[in-house]
């Protein structure tokens, strides 16, 4: 831009002498067309800008995508091929004196089975959302199979958004999946209430379990299962910790936004 000024002044100069030094009809035009060659450039390089940053912004949506893909499949497959390893072992100790009971169990396996291909193609497709009423049964059960004690609300806060419910499902269902296959604990417990806070009203979620913690390698949710409940929450305006527990075990609490503050579940 100082070098069109400059260079309008310079025909000034030299005009001085011919006696057009201050001619409007040179130097407007000689400042308009600068001036417009100067936007012509800037606009071809916003062009040039937006087709990378369009380009940008597709290569994240489809990063996201494959993100979103994974985390899904870890937690969805993780939950029940680690309950269908332990109903096939349970079964397998039933068979020879209790065909009866081992048939039962079959029978859970191939349900199992069909509710995680359904699981799987939702998931695909981008429509799954699960229940927390329905990961809660489904603790319940998987801590059976596996010899836990399991203390577990029987049912679910019913005015929970669909994101907060679902970021508390997942949570739940990755946190006893890792109970299952790696605190050795006797004893888990999940606990589901309603809060106040400095930010308002919260529903909190608490799976602690008496294991071996995980220090030494038990439930503690490690690497993308404990990264993936994180990205879960925090994307619903959650946090979501994890400790080592009272006594021992492990101990995880997940907290998302709710409106009203009402009685504890």
């Amino acid at each position: 831009r100082w070098t069109i000024v400059a260079v309008t002044a310079g025909m000034v100069l030299l005009g001085i002498p011919l006696g057009r030094g201050w001619d409007l009809g040179l130097v407007v035009p000689a400042l308009l067309g600068g001036f417009a060659m100067t936007g012509v450039r800037q606009l071809v390089r916003t062009t040039v800008e937006l087709r990378r940053a369009r380009a940008t912004v597709a290569q994240l949506a489809a990063n996201e995508e494959r993100l979103r893909l994974a985390r899904d499949l870890h937690d969805l497959l993780g939950h029940s091929l680690s309950l269908i390893t332990l109903k096939s072992e349970l079964a397998g100790r039933m068979l020879p004196d209790h065909p009866e009971k081992a048939g039962k169990e079959v029978a859970d396996i191939e349900q199992v089975s069909r509710q995680a291909l359904v699981d799987v193609r939702e998931a695909v497709t981008g429509y799954r959302r699960p229940r927390l009423g329905a990961e809660l049964a489904g603790a319940r059960a998987a801590l059976g199979a596996a010899g836990i004690e399991a203390d577990v609300p029987a049912d679910a806060p019913d005015d929970l958004p669909a994101e907060q419910e679902a970021a508390l499902a997942w949570t739940l269902r990755e946190a006893v999946t890792n109970a299952v296959r790696h605190s050795g604990a006797h004893r888990c417990t999940v606990g589901i209430a309603r809060r106040q806070t400095l930010d308002g009203p919260v529903m909190e979620l608490t799976v602690q379990d008496d294991g071996v913690g995980a220090g030494a390698g038990g439930s503690g949710v490690p690497g993308n299962g404990l990264t993936g409940l994180r990205e879960r929450v925090e994307a619903v305006g959650g946090t979501l910790e994890s400790a080592p527990g009272r006594d021992r075990g492990f101990l995880l609490v997940a907290r998302v936004p709710v409106g009203s503050v009402g009685s504890a579940a």
